[in-house]
């Protein structure tokens, strides 16, 4: 597993591309039949993914890093699928996911395995976890079942559709919230105006982009922005004072998650378009 250490924004002000991008991007999720786990110090979240293709993938890592006995002792975890049909074993328990399903897995499951359902068309799993202080079961949902809303408009290039998982009227957690924001075709923009949310931290990563696309992700105080190029299957960490938005080259979805002080999904602090520079 993999350890980034978190950054003052004093700091990032002198960053140039390539150290903007080993603090805060993450462009490997999926490699064939393996776990890849990366914890970020902004608010111990902890980012992978999940790829079984041949064989089955257990979640375990390196337990002194996290000082307990099993992965799942003090921390919650939430997964959705962005490949093919898969399945997941908790404690032998086995929850069918289909793509852009969710699976919330609750603090004290002790094994938790990850499968596809064909080796042509694997599943693609993504994790997101956090500590957790109380136990909450482990519950699946769908896209269909999700609490949806529309946002933005064609006019403004940002029409899209924000899906809630894992969230305060949705599947209970100790502080993880998790979802899902589909662009429709025409639109490029998310999260503008931006806004910040100093009580939680954040992560992107965005998906359903063709091979040749981009999407420019803003990031930095609203004073201070700078940008990171992110492509398919990409992930970015957002620390708790920074913006967080972007514009692609194609529509495209991307999965938010959040941990921190609250689990409140509009707990946020506007930032005007003209304080942005």
């Amino acid at each position: 597993m993999e350890r980034r250490y978190a950054s003052h924004p004093s700091q990032v002000k002198q960053f140039d591309t390539e150290r903007l991008r080993q603090e805060f991007h993450i462009p490997k999720l999926f490699t064939p039949d393996a776990l890849e786990l990366l914890l970020t110090h902004e608010d111990r979240m902890i980012i992978g993914g999940a790829a079984p293709v041949n064989s089955d993938v257990k979640l375990e890592t390196d337990l002194k890093e996290l000082g307990v006995e099993y992965f799942l002792e003090r921390r919650e975890l939430g997964v959705i699928n962005v490949g093919g049909p898969g399945i997941i074993l908790v404690d032998g328990t086995a929850y069918d996911l289909e793509r852009k399903d969710c699976l919330y897995i609750g603090m004290g499951s002790k094994e938790v395995i990850f499968r596809s359902k064909e080796a042509a068309n694997p599943a693609k799993f993504y994790l997101n976890s956090a500590p957790a202080h109380k136990e909450f079961p482990t519950a699946k949902t769908t896209l269909a079942e999700a609490e949806s809303g529309a946002m933005g408009s064609i006019e403004n290039s940002n029409e899209r559709t924000i899906h809630r998982f894992i969230h305060e009227s949705g599947i209970q957690s100790s502080q993880l919230v998790m979802g899902m924001t589909q662009l429709k075709s025409g639109s490029m923009w998310n999260t503008m105006p931006a806004h910040v949310h100093p009580r939680r931290m954040e992560a992107y990563m965005y998906f359903d982009l063709p091979e040749d696309a981009i999407v420019i992700h803003l990031m930095g105080e609203p004073s201070e922005t700078r940008h990171i190029v992110m492509r398919n299957e990409e992930a970015v960490i957002s620390p708790s004072w920074s913006i967080h938005s972007g514009a692609g080259t194609n529509n495209y979805t991307f999965i938010w998650s959040m941990a921190g002080d609250n689990k409140k999904y509009a707990d946020m602090d506007a930032v005007s378009m003209k304080a942005l520079k």
